[in-house]
Protein backbone atom coordinates (compact mmCIF):
# COMPACT_ATOMS: atom_id res chain seq x y z
CA UNK A 1 0.00 0.00 0.00
CA UNK A 2 1.16 3.59 -0.85
CA UNK A 3 0.25 7.14 -0.32
CA UNK A 4 0.81 10.03 -2.57
CA UNK A 5 1.16 13.54 -1.93
CA UNK A 6 0.73 16.17 -4.81
CA UNK A 7 1.64 19.71 -4.06
CA UNK A 8 -0.70 23.00 -5.19
CA UNK A 9 -1.95 22.15 -8.79
CA UNK A 10 -4.10 25.18 -9.11
CA UNK A 11 -5.96 24.25 -12.31
CA UNK A 12 -2.77 22.45 -13.88
CA UNK A 13 -4.26 19.21 -15.48
CA UNK A 14 -1.88 19.05 -18.20
CA UNK A 15 1.38 19.11 -15.61
CA UNK A 16 -0.74 16.77 -13.33
CA UNK A 17 -1.40 14.20 -15.99
CA UNK A 18 1.89 13.99 -16.12
CA UNK A 19 3.13 13.47 -12.88
CA UNK A 20 0.33 10.77 -12.37
CA UNK A 21 1.87 9.02 -15.21
CA UNK A 22 4.80 8.95 -13.78
CA UNK A 23 3.19 7.94 -10.31
CA UNK A 24 1.77 5.27 -12.21
CA UNK A 25 -1.63 3.37 -11.28
CA UNK A 26 -2.95 3.48 -8.65
CA UNK A 27 -3.22 -0.10 -6.50
CA UNK A 28 -6.78 -1.11 -5.07
CA UNK A 29 -4.85 -0.20 -1.19
CA UNK A 30 -3.56 2.77 -2.63
CA UNK A 31 -4.14 6.58 -2.04
CA UNK A 32 -3.53 10.22 -3.63
CA UNK A 33 -3.94 13.10 -1.52
CA UNK A 34 -4.06 16.81 -3.06
CA UNK A 35 -2.57 18.90 -0.83
CA UNK A 36 -5.32 21.98 -1.14
CA UNK A 37 -5.69 24.87 -4.12
CA UNK A 38 -6.79 22.35 -6.38
CA UNK A 39 -8.15 24.95 -8.15
CA UNK A 40 -7.69 28.76 -9.55
CA UNK A 41 -4.61 30.38 -11.68
CA UNK A 42 -4.70 27.93 -14.01
CA UNK A 43 -6.33 26.54 -17.02
CA UNK A 44 -7.82 23.48 -16.28
CA UNK A 45 -9.53 23.62 -12.76
CA UNK A 46 -12.57 22.04 -13.85
CA UNK A 47 -10.42 19.01 -14.94
CA UNK A 48 -8.95 18.88 -12.21
CA UNK A 49 -12.62 18.73 -10.35
CA UNK A 50 -13.46 15.93 -12.45
CA UNK A 51 -10.83 13.73 -12.11
CA UNK A 52 -10.83 14.30 -8.75
CA UNK A 53 -13.91 13.77 -7.77
CA UNK A 54 -14.61 10.27 -10.27
CA UNK A 55 -11.47 8.75 -8.48
CA UNK A 56 -12.02 6.86 -5.32
CA UNK A 57 -8.71 6.36 -4.40
CA UNK A 58 -8.29 10.28 -4.58
CA UNK A 59 -9.34 12.69 -1.80
CA UNK A 60 -7.84 16.33 -1.14
CA UNK A 61 -7.81 18.73 1.90
CA UNK A 62 -9.14 22.09 1.73
CA UNK A 63 -6.65 25.11 0.40
CA UNK A 64 -7.94 28.76 0.28
CA UNK A 65 -8.11 28.52 -3.01
CA UNK A 66 -10.87 25.70 -2.86
CA UNK A 67 -12.71 27.78 -0.04
CA UNK A 68 -12.75 31.09 -2.38
CA UNK A 69 -14.34 28.49 -5.09
CA UNK A 70 -17.13 27.18 -2.47
CA UNK A 71 -18.01 31.06 -1.76
CA UNK A 72 -18.49 31.87 -5.28
CA UNK A 73 -20.54 28.95 -5.96
CA UNK A 74 -22.36 29.49 -2.32
CA UNK A 75 -23.28 33.47 -3.75
CA UNK A 76 -21.61 34.32 -0.63
CA UNK A 77 -17.67 35.03 -2.55
CA UNK A 78 -16.83 37.96 -5.11
CA UNK A 79 -14.98 37.02 -7.92
CA UNK A 80 -11.24 38.54 -7.79
CA UNK A 81 -8.35 39.69 -10.06
CA UNK A 82 -6.98 36.40 -11.34
CA UNK A 83 -9.80 34.10 -11.03
CA UNK A 84 -9.99 31.23 -13.59
CA UNK A 85 -13.05 29.52 -12.15
CA UNK A 86 -15.72 30.04 -14.50
CA UNK A 87 -15.57 27.14 -16.15
CA UNK A 88 -15.97 25.48 -13.02
CA UNK A 89 -19.28 27.92 -12.31
CA UNK A 90 -20.63 27.50 -15.80
CA UNK A 91 -20.40 23.95 -15.94
CA UNK A 92 -23.62 21.26 -15.89
CA UNK A 93 -22.28 18.95 -13.55
CA UNK A 94 -21.17 21.93 -11.43
CA UNK A 95 -23.29 21.02 -8.69
CA UNK A 96 -22.41 17.48 -7.73
CA UNK A 97 -18.04 18.96 -7.90
CA UNK A 98 -18.84 21.70 -5.77
CA UNK A 99 -20.82 19.03 -2.71
CA UNK A 100 -18.11 16.87 -3.61
CA UNK A 101 -15.20 20.00 -2.77
CA UNK A 102 -17.18 21.00 0.13
CA UNK A 103 -16.54 17.26 2.15
CA UNK A 104 -13.08 17.28 2.17
CA UNK A 105 -11.79 17.69 5.03
CA UNK A 106 -9.31 20.72 6.27
CA UNK A 107 -7.16 18.42 7.94
CA UNK A 108 -6.07 14.52 7.31
CA UNK A 109 -3.41 12.12 9.23
CA UNK A 110 -2.13 9.20 6.91
CA UNK A 111 -0.24 6.82 8.96
CA UNK A 112 2.18 8.99 11.00
CA UNK A 113 1.79 12.01 8.69
CA UNK A 114 -0.77 14.95 9.22
CA UNK A 115 -1.74 16.49 5.99
CA UNK A 116 -2.91 19.95 6.00
CA UNK A 117 -2.93 22.81 3.09
CA UNK A 118 -0.91 26.06 5.13
CA UNK A 119 -0.05 24.94 8.73
CA UNK A 120 -1.28 25.07 12.08
CA UNK A 121 -1.30 27.63 14.82
CA UNK A 122 1.35 27.42 16.98
CA UNK A 123 -0.96 27.16 20.75
CA UNK A 124 -2.62 24.01 18.70
CA UNK A 125 -1.93 20.68 19.64
CA UNK A 126 -2.02 18.21 17.39
CA UNK A 127 -5.38 16.67 19.30
CA UNK A 128 -7.08 20.07 18.83
CA UNK A 129 -6.33 20.63 15.73
CA UNK A 130 -7.62 17.89 14.36
CA UNK A 131 -10.71 18.44 16.71
CA UNK A 132 -11.14 21.83 14.90
CA UNK A 133 -10.97 20.28 11.88
CA UNK A 134 -13.36 18.23 12.34
CA UNK A 135 -15.62 20.18 13.46
CA UNK A 136 -15.31 22.94 10.68
CA UNK A 137 -15.55 19.95 8.09
CA UNK A 138 -18.78 19.17 9.50
CA UNK A 139 -19.88 22.72 9.30
CA UNK A 140 -18.77 23.07 5.72
CA UNK A 141 -20.82 19.98 4.67
CA UNK A 142 -23.53 20.67 6.21
CA UNK A 143 -26.27 23.89 6.66
CA UNK A 144 -23.84 26.28 8.38
CA UNK A 145 -21.78 26.16 5.00
CA UNK A 146 -22.91 29.05 3.71
CA UNK A 147 -22.73 31.33 6.62
CA UNK A 148 -19.03 30.03 7.56
CA UNK A 149 -18.36 30.52 4.06
CA UNK A 150 -19.34 34.45 3.87
CA UNK A 151 -17.55 34.73 7.02
CA UNK A 152 -14.23 33.26 5.71
CA UNK A 153 -15.09 35.70 2.55
CA UNK A 154 -15.15 38.86 4.71
CA UNK A 155 -19.03 39.39 3.34
CA UNK A 156 -20.14 38.94 7.83
CA UNK A 157 -18.43 41.56 9.63
CA UNK A 158 -19.26 40.41 12.91
CA UNK A 159 -19.76 36.69 12.63
CA UNK A 160 -21.78 35.18 15.97
CA UNK A 161 -20.21 33.62 18.68
CA UNK A 162 -20.37 29.97 17.50
CA UNK A 163 -18.85 30.46 14.39
CA UNK A 164 -15.14 32.16 15.27
CA UNK A 165 -13.76 29.42 16.20
CA UNK A 166 -14.21 27.50 12.57
CA UNK A 167 -13.33 30.66 10.76
CA UNK A 168 -9.89 31.22 12.77
CA UNK A 169 -9.42 27.85 12.24
CA UNK A 170 -10.23 26.73 8.46
CA UNK A 171 -8.39 30.88 8.04
CA UNK A 172 -5.46 29.12 9.80
CA UNK A 173 -5.28 26.14 8.16
CA UNK A 174 -5.84 27.55 4.88
CA UNK A 175 -3.40 30.57 5.75
CA UNK A 176 -0.73 30.35 7.60
CA UNK A 177 2.70 31.20 6.72
CA UNK A 178 4.73 33.17 9.81
CA UNK A 179 3.43 33.95 13.06
CA UNK A 180 4.65 37.28 15.07
CA UNK A 181 6.42 37.12 18.44
CA UNK A 182 2.81 36.59 20.14
CA UNK A 183 2.26 33.07 17.87
CA UNK A 184 -0.40 35.39 15.80
CA UNK A 185 -0.83 34.97 12.45
CA UNK A 186 0.92 37.49 10.00
CA UNK A 187 -1.56 38.02 7.20
CA UNK A 188 -0.64 38.54 3.69
CA UNK A 189 3.04 37.48 3.87
CA UNK A 190 3.69 35.51 0.75
CA UNK A 191 7.68 36.07 -0.09
CA UNK A 192 10.59 33.26 1.73
CA UNK A 193 11.24 33.23 5.56
CA UNK A 194 14.52 35.53 5.35
CA UNK A 195 11.98 38.67 4.25
CA UNK A 196 9.76 38.10 7.67
CA UNK A 197 9.14 41.36 9.30
CA UNK A 198 11.32 41.31 12.92
CA UNK A 199 10.32 38.84 15.34
CA UNK A 200 8.66 36.90 12.73
CA UNK A 201 9.15 32.96 12.49
CA UNK A 202 7.35 30.47 9.82
CA UNK A 203 4.45 28.56 11.75
CA UNK A 204 6.37 25.20 12.20
CA UNK A 205 9.36 26.60 14.09
CA UNK A 206 7.10 27.82 16.58
CA UNK A 207 4.66 24.55 16.52
CA UNK A 208 5.60 21.44 18.67
CA UNK A 209 3.26 19.71 16.72
CA UNK A 210 5.63 18.72 13.60
CA UNK A 211 8.11 16.25 15.19
CA UNK A 212 10.03 13.11 13.36
CA UNK A 213 7.60 10.97 14.66
CA UNK A 214 4.78 13.13 13.64
CA UNK A 215 5.77 15.04 10.61
CA UNK A 216 3.24 17.73 9.15
CA UNK A 217 2.89 17.88 5.09
CA UNK A 218 1.48 21.06 3.59
CA UNK A 219 1.78 23.30 0.60
CA UNK A 220 0.69 27.19 0.41
CA UNK A 221 3.83 28.36 0.15
CA UNK A 222 5.69 29.10 -3.08
CA UNK A 223 8.65 31.14 -1.96
CA UNK A 224 9.46 28.08 0.34
CA UNK A 225 8.82 25.53 -2.23
CA UNK A 226 10.29 21.97 -2.01
CA UNK A 227 10.92 22.28 1.34
CA UNK A 228 12.73 19.94 3.96
CA UNK A 229 14.03 19.74 7.80
CA UNK A 230 12.77 17.72 10.65
CA UNK A 231 9.02 17.13 11.36
CA UNK A 232 8.06 18.88 8.37
CA UNK A 233 7.58 18.67 4.42
CA UNK A 234 6.25 21.43 1.73
CA UNK A 235 5.09 20.75 -1.49
CA UNK A 236 4.46 24.02 -2.94
CA UNK A 237 7.38 24.19 -5.94
CA UNK A 238 5.62 26.99 -7.46
CA UNK A 239 4.25 25.16 -10.48
CA UNK A 240 1.52 27.38 -11.59
CA UNK A 241 4.27 30.14 -11.69
CA UNK A 242 6.51 28.25 -13.99
CA UNK A 243 8.24 26.28 -11.39
CA UNK A 244 7.11 22.56 -11.22
CA UNK A 245 4.53 20.08 -9.67
CA UNK A 246 5.74 17.97 -6.69
CA UNK A 247 4.58 14.14 -5.36
CA UNK A 248 5.64 12.53 -2.00
CA UNK A 249 5.20 8.78 -1.25
CA UNK A 250 4.47 9.27 2.63
CA UNK A 251 5.97 5.58 2.92
CA UNK A 252 9.80 6.22 2.12
CA UNK A 253 9.47 9.94 0.79
CA UNK A 254 10.20 8.82 -2.78
CA UNK A 255 10.14 12.57 -4.47
CA UNK A 256 9.10 12.81 -7.78
CA UNK A 257 8.44 16.41 -10.21
CA UNK A 258 6.66 17.41 -13.35
CA UNK A 259 7.60 20.58 -15.21
CA UNK A 260 4.91 23.31 -15.90
CA UNK A 261 2.98 21.95 -19.12
CA UNK A 262 2.92 24.43 -21.56
CA UNK A 263 -0.66 23.97 -21.83
CA UNK A 264 -1.18 25.33 -18.33
CA UNK A 265 1.24 28.50 -18.55
CA UNK A 266 -1.98 30.56 -18.40
CA UNK A 267 -1.23 30.53 -14.55
CA UNK A 268 2.18 32.29 -14.81
CA UNK A 269 2.56 35.53 -12.78
CA UNK A 270 1.61 36.85 -9.06
CA UNK A 271 2.09 34.51 -6.30
CA UNK A 272 -1.02 33.08 -5.66
CA UNK A 273 -2.15 34.10 -2.08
Amino acid sequence: MATWVVGDVHGCWATLERLLEKIGPLGDNDRLWLIGDLVNRGPGSLAVLRWAAAHPRVDAVLGNHDLHLLARGAGVGRARRGDCLEEVLAASDRDRLLEWLRQRPLLAVAGRWLIVHAGLLPEWTAEQAAALADRTTAALSGPQGSGLLAALAGRRSRPPSWLLSMVEAASVMTRIRIVDAEGLPVAGFTDAPDAAPEGCRPWFEVSSVPTPERPVIFGHWAMLGDYRAPGVRCLDSACVHGGRLTAVRLDDELTITEPLADDDRLGIGELAT
